[in-house]
């Protein structure tokens, strides 16, 4: 994307890539940088909320792509949950129909995510926070799928 700054300046815009750990209490939410070389953790947002906090953050942030952990089993089947990845997908191309969404296993994220928070050295209270280890999931899950694109 384009944008004109003066008459005769132009500069890039690039998009964020957004991904998203799927609960049913709460959805971890990490975003790259504009250029799109770190991931970071963003926020944790109620599934029921989640439609409104995009609109707000798309605001001022492009996003030209999601990304969804999709949830296995270890014989690569899917899981319990996997229904729910699915409908919140849907919501997803419906109120976003411009935004590609793309899937990406997330088996043991959940187990890093707090192998990283016990390692940080944070006090027991702040490692046992899951809105942290949802945040860190989603971070981990956009990290191996720009590992994967070598972005």
């Amino acid at each position: 994307m384009y944008v004109a700054i003066r008459k005769s300046h132009y500069a890039i815009l690039s998009m964020r890539i957004m991904a998203f750990d799927y609960g049913t209490k709460r959805i971890g939410i990490a975003v790259t940088d504009p250029l799109q070389i770190i991931a970071t953790g963003l926020d944790t947002v109620h599934p029921k909320d989640i439609v409104e906090y995009l609109k707000k953050y798309f605001v001022l942030n492009p996003v030209e792509r999601f990304i969804v952990g999709e949830p296995k089993q270890m014989d690569n089947t899917a899981s319990q949950s996997a229904p729910h990845v699915k409908g919140f997908v849907t919501i997803l191309k419906k109120n976003f129909p411009d935004i590609p969404v793309e899937m990406l296993d997330e088996r043991f994220t959940s187990k890093m995510a707090s192998a990283v928070i016990a390692q940080s050295g944070m006090k027991k209270m702040d490692r046992q926070n899951k809105a942290l280890v949802d945040t860190i999931s989603a971070t981990i899950i956009l990290q191996s799928w720009m590992e994967r694109f070598n972005r």
